[in-house]
Order: C-alpha cells, then sequence, then structure tokens
C-alpha cells in the first residue's frame, strides 16, 4: 500500500531581501546608490529602530545624528546623503549580526551593545559611525561565522 504521507519541505526564503524590504531599501546595487544619492526616507529610520528594537535617540546616537537633525529630516521626509549612508552601515551591520546569531535579534543586540575583544574591547555599535569601524565589525562577524578566532 503506497503511503500517503508526504514529506514536509519549506519554501526556501531569503531572509536577507526580507530584512531590506522590510527595512525599505534596497541591498546592494545600483538602486542603493540611487536611494543613498536621493536620501534616504525617514521611514526607514524609524523602521530600522524598531526592527534593531532600539529607542529612536538611541538609534540616532549610534549613527551619529543629532535630535535637531533628526527632527528636521522628519519634517523634510528624509535623510541627506552621508547621514543615509550611516543608516545602511548600522543596518548592513546588524543584518550580519542578527544572522549570526541565526535570527536570534536578542542575542545580536546583546552582542553589539557589549564590549568585544575581537574589537579590542570596543562595543560594536560605537564602531558604526565609521566606514572604517564598521568593516572591522562585519569583518570580525565573518570571523566568527567561519570559527577563525584569531
Amino acid at each position: 500500500m503506497p503511503s500517503t504521507i508526504k514529506e514536509y519541505r519549506p519554501k526556501a526564503v531569503d531572509r536577507k531581501e526580507g530584512f531590506w524590504q522590510t527595512l525599505g531599501l534596497p541591498s546592494r546595487g545600483p538602486k542603493l546608490h540611487e536611494a543613498l544619492s536621493e536620501g534616504v526616507p525617514y521611514e526607514v529610520y524609524t523602521n530600522l529602530a524598531a526592527i534593531s528594537g532600539l529607542e529612536s535617540q538611541e538609534l540616532a546616537r549610534y549613527v551619529v545624528i543629532s535630535s535637531a537633525t533628526l527632527q528636521r529630516r522628519a519634517k523634510a521626509g528624509h535623510f541627506k546623503r552621508d547621514e543615509g549612508d550611516r543608516l545602511y552601515r548600522f543596518a548592513e551591520v546588524y543584518k550580519n549580526a542578527v544572522d549570526l546569531f541565526e535570527g536570534d535579534r536578542q542575542r545580536a543586540n546583546t552582542w553589539l551593545l557589549n564590549p568585544v575583544r575581537g574589537l579590542g574591547g570596543q562595543r560594536p555599535v560605537e564602531m558604526i559611525a565609521t566606514t572604517a569601524g564598521a568593516e572591522a565589525v562585519l569583518d570580525l562577524i565573518g570571523r566568527l561565522e567561519h570559527g577563525v578566532f584569531a
């Protein structure tokens, strides 16, 4: 008698694109460059705060945007190029940290907000303000994913 039980196979989900779609930014390529050049919509900031679980002012501190500037950008509806670039860097590091912890946002947040030996005792969120710092954090995440600790 043939079996009527079907094997369950979940549909492949591109979690990376889902993150970027929820955020409201393309993940890579010419569309990302265009979005950054034209000015990242303010909604990306509010989405990023919600996704990361950070308070608005806390996120602003990590991406080096003053309260007054944040209020002006809310009225204008978009950020300037350099501010949008910092938001993108934060989002990229945050996404990679969540991936490192296999989707566990709580563990990713804990890791991002605490000093890390592989970064000379610095907190990853404090390094995101510069391109060099963000690259160092992404490099460390890559090494941790591959089991390279030195």
